[in-house]
């Protein structure tokens, strides 16, 4: 989890729906969120903090409601993992602005900061996480599987935590392209002209940027250089390959873009909707730039249900949680604790692009670099 842009192409304004959330502001209160003996959620940084799961689900249904935002239904598998802790906890999940990024997030935090509306949790880039973390916006929890989470994937003090995954991936309509490429190196090649797409442009979309640093990494550069990844882009233009149409599911099955440089959680939830099209849609991580990038959560530290907030963090990194993520072909951060336990979904694992090895990831200041470098260099190595 790597990468500070937004879900989709485009950034989106924060959305105010106080009048949405009124109801559900009236149904927490002070009382709800404190334990008998005095225990506050507000502070509690473990379930057994506060006197369990049991005391924490209980005051969680009293507060009835959780805040969210930013989270779209068909990412990820959000649509089945809200339903699912709605169904197990009757615990009503409140998502305004589905398609807003990081940023907005971080705006409603800051903007209503006391007041009812504010949003519970957090789904967040790495480098928003970080920067929530470093203003004191955030909440210390750590779930139940905390120590399982990698360690450079989480804050040590619980601020926020990895959750889910990818790593970029070439999807490729197979009926329309004679041999689907499996490396950087192959997209270079004559017969591929005119068919190779991104689902946006790197500046706005993350897994455009995803794709620059993949292709970078495949061509001798490293986290610390992504100009060999724009340089890349840049022969993919001249040679007439790269095509500038953005990758959507419906330019897939219009034949505009016939391969599409995208996360593999996303390539892959295409192959399903495809196939009921006609469309035998192939998902391949390249061999020669894996690059991955994982999304966080957090808690607000001034969470106007904070109870609920705190069971919605152990619900996702649960078993059941985590596998609902796989069901949704992300890849969940506790993959090889739950793989060792026992636990995993083995059966929506193996439907997963293969990869080798242990993801890696840049640092803040590494990403930093190489986004000033493709907002320097990436329209001029594409244009004409």
């Amino acid at each position: 989890m790597t990468v500070p842009l937004p879900r989709t192409a485009a950034l989106t304004g924060v959305l105010a729906t106080a009048a949405a959330f009124a109801l559900s502001a009236c149904s927490a209160s002070s009382d709800a969120s404190t334990t008998t003996d005095g225990q506050s959620a507000a502070t509690a940084t473990t379930a057994v903090a506060f006197g369990g799961m049991d005391a924490l689900a209980k005051a969680a249904q009293k507060e009835g409601t959780l805040h969210a935002i930013a989270l779209p239904r068909d990412w990820a598998n959000y649509g089945a993992v809200i339903d699912g802790f709605e169904k197990k906890y009757g615990i009503k999940v409140e998502v305004e602005n589905p398609k807003g990024a990081s940023q907005d997030e971080i705006s409603a935090v800051t903007s209503r900061k006391g007041q009812s509306t504010a949003p519970d949790v957090l789904d967040l880039g790495n480098s928003f996480a970080q920067s929530a973390a470093q203003q004191g916006l955030l909440a210390p929890y750590m779930v139940a599987g905390f120590n399982d989470i990698p360690d450079d994937q989480k804050d040590s003090i619980g601020r926020w935590s990895n959750d889910y995954g990818g790593y970029i991936s070439f999807g490729c309509d197979a009926k329309r392209v004679q041999t689907c490429p499996t490396s950087f190196k192959d997209l270079l090649k004559p017969q591929y002209k005119g068919q190779v797409a991104l689902n946006g442009i790197p500046g706005k979309s993350g897994s455009a940027f995803g794709a620059v640093y993949a292709a970078s990494l495949a061509s001798g550069g490293s986290f610390e250089d992504i100009q060999p990844g724009i340089d890349f882009f840049g022969k993919l233009k001249k040679n007439g390959n790269f095509t500038s149409v953005a990758s959507t599911e419906a330019t897939i099955e219009k034949g505009q873009t016939p391969i599409s440089i995208d996360w593999d959680y996303l390539n892959t939830g295409y192959t399903d909707q495809l196939k009921a099209k006609g469309l035998d849609w192939t998902v391949t991580v390249p061999s020669d730039g894996q690059f991955s990038q994982y999304y966080a959560q957090a808690i607000n530290k001034d969470a106007p249900h904070p109870a609920a907030a705190r069971l919605w963090q152990e619900y996702l990194y649960s078993a059941e949680g985590q596998n609902l993520r796989l069901k949704g072909y992300a890849r969940p951060a506790l993959m090889a604790a739950m793989e060792k336990a026992g636990t995993l979904d083995k059966a929506a694992a193996a439907k997963l692009p293969k990869v080798s090895g242990t993801p890696t990831f840049p640092t803040e200041s590494q990403q930093n670099s190489a986004e000033f470098a493709i907002s320097q260099g990436w329209s001029q190595a594409v244009s004409g």
